[in-house]
């Protein structure tokens, strides 16, 4: 017998409106995500850039507004010089942090041509590792100023007249990370991050700039780091960067779809030291979180240290190729519920990352097709239908226990009111993983609305992949919802994502 959840919805009741940043993705060099992902020369899939176009259709199916560059952990050796100018005078460097040769094939001007083709806004990483804000302020320069200065004529030497304007820029990457070359103490990196901060807004003033977060939450100096880095940099900075990724090697289901309360705590965790910082400075303005690195990571781990160890130093190395599961895609889904929920703070988010490395989007080796992994479909759901004014439900469900978790909701769920488009989404997982789900949702708030349809995503085998020419997991509508009078009946089976979507009826109809 099913379980039964109850929900109430109304227009009233308003978390924030959604910034459609919280939608972004990542590009770094790495593996295979620029060379033999979004760029292989030569292929007939490709345009006369070299840009893959199934890869770009693929992008824009997405609705992809922003995407970070160009890395990670890259971005800490990362000589932007190198990556600009005539191709046949850029120098091949080794890349340290992945172990890798980097070409510099692909460099700013040629990301940002693509950016433009695929209709995503850039957000610039700097190097604050091995350089420092003197090499900040002149990419800043290059890529953001008129002309007339030496870095912003050198740009329009190579052929861009008009500058680039790019809004957003990080300070860095993952500074607390002893992996992380350059890596800074929390002082050290809150002085030079002060710093970068105040001289890139002498040049623009109408950048934001992304303060380094920890870089996850079970970092030794969490939640230290953030205060004591946004003691120095809140005067100048507007975000600070969050990442977390979660694993399943307990194959533990339960506590794997749990991992998402984890993400919650650790929102509200940096929610809380960031109004500390601005209580004690008695500041006026929120610093807003900007959660850059998110996703399921652990299937690819041992190949890549594998290729490390072996073959380190070549060009566009198998590496971080996590091929997902069903239920891999059912914690992207809940992990998008959760960043929809705080959308009064999560103001921007990427999904790490976007083509081949640990990505909705592969393609095959030596020049095959593209595809679709399991996790693109929450991601797509999320990013169509997930726009507008998030809607505070007031929810009941049943809970369970897990391995390492209490009370654990069976259903999440939130709701988007898109109400210039007279659309409302409700999101929902039953993560329940032995019973379905009777939701009643009270939705006479909502008055006006009718049942346009329901998405579910689901399969019987949660271990199951996609591969090129193989969907096994894709979304279908089906007949498991009802609106009558007000109050909407769903079946929610248990590991399910499901999209139930509503329409404003016209007059006279």
């Amino acid at each position: 017998m099913a379980k039964r959840a109850a929900m109430v919805l109304d227009r009233k009741y308003k978390v924030a409106e959604v910034d459609k940043r919280i939608f972004g993705s990542f590009i770094e060099h790495m593996g295979r995500a620029v060379y033999d992902g979004i760029y292989q020369p030569g292929n007939p899939l490709s345009d006369e850039d070299g840009f893959r176009r199934d890869v770009m259709e693929m992008v824009k199916e997405l609705h992809v507004p922003i995407v970070r560059y160009p890395g990670g952990n890259f971005v800490s050796s990362f000589v932007w010089e190198d990556s600009v100018g005539p191709l046949e005078l850029r120098p091949k460097r080794l890349e340290l942090a992945w172990q890798a040769l980097e070409t510099n094939e692909i460099g700013i001007n040629e990301f940002a041509r693509w950016a433009r083709k695929v209709n995503t806004e850039i957000m610039m990483a700097v190097n604050l590792g091995t350089r420092g804000m003197t090499d900040a302020c002149n990419l800043l320069e290059y890529c953001n100023f008129p002309g007339g200065t030496k870095y912003s004529d050198l740009r329009i030497s190579h052929g861009v007249t008009d500058p680039y304007r790019i809004k957003v820029w990080c300070l860095g990457n993952e500074m607390d990370g002893a992996w992380q070359q350059g890596h800074k103490t929390m002082h050290e990196y809150g002085r030079t991050a002060e710093e970068t901060a105040k001289l890139m807004k002498l040049i623009d003033p109408g950048i934001e700039l992304v303060s380094c977060g920890s870089s996850h939450r079970d970092m030794p100096t969490f939640p230290e780091w953030e205060r004591v880095t946004l003691e120095h940099t809140y005067d100048y900075v507007d975000y600070v960067s969050m990442h977390e990724y979660y694993d399943n090697e307990a194959d533990d289901v339960a506590d794997f779809l749990a991992k998402s309360d984890d993400m919650d705590d650790f929102i509200c965790s940096v929610i809380s030291v960031c109004d500390y910082v601005r209580a004690k400075k008695r500041g006026r303005k929120k610093i807003h979180l900007s959660f850059d690195e998110w996703n399921v990571w652990f299937h690819s781990k041992a190949k890549e240290r594998e290729i490390r160890e072996n073959t380190p130093w070549g060009v566009a190395m198998p590496v971080l190729e996590d091929i997902y599961t069903f239920e891999d895609a059912l914690l992207v889904g809940l992990m998008l519920i959760t960043l929809l929920k705080h959308a009064d703070r999560v103001k921007m988010a990427c999904l790490a990352q976007l083509v081949n490395v640990i990505a909705p989007i592969m393609t095959e080796q030596g020049g095959g097709p593209a595809w679709r992994q399991t996790i693109f479909y929450p991601f797509l759901h999320a990013s169509r239908y997930g726009r507008g004014v998030v809607l505070q439900p007031v929810i009941e469900t049943p809970v369970h226990d897990t391995k390492c978790h209490e009370r654990v909701s069976d259903m999440e769920s939130v709701a988007v009111w898109n109400e210039e488009k007279e659309e409302l989404t409700i999101f929902a997982v039953n993560r329940n993983p032995e019973e379905d789900i009777i939701l009643t949702a009270d939705m006479r708030g909502m008055e006006g609305y009718w049942l346009k349809e329901h998405i579910l995503l689901e399969h019987a085998d949660r271990k199951v992949c996609n591969s090129a020419g193989r969907e096994a997991v894709s979304p279908q509508v089906v007949d498991r919802s009802e609106l009558t009078e007000g109050i909407l009946t769903s079946m929610l089976h248990r590991l399910s994502w499901n999209v139930i979507r509503f329409g404003k009826e016209k007059a006279g109809e």
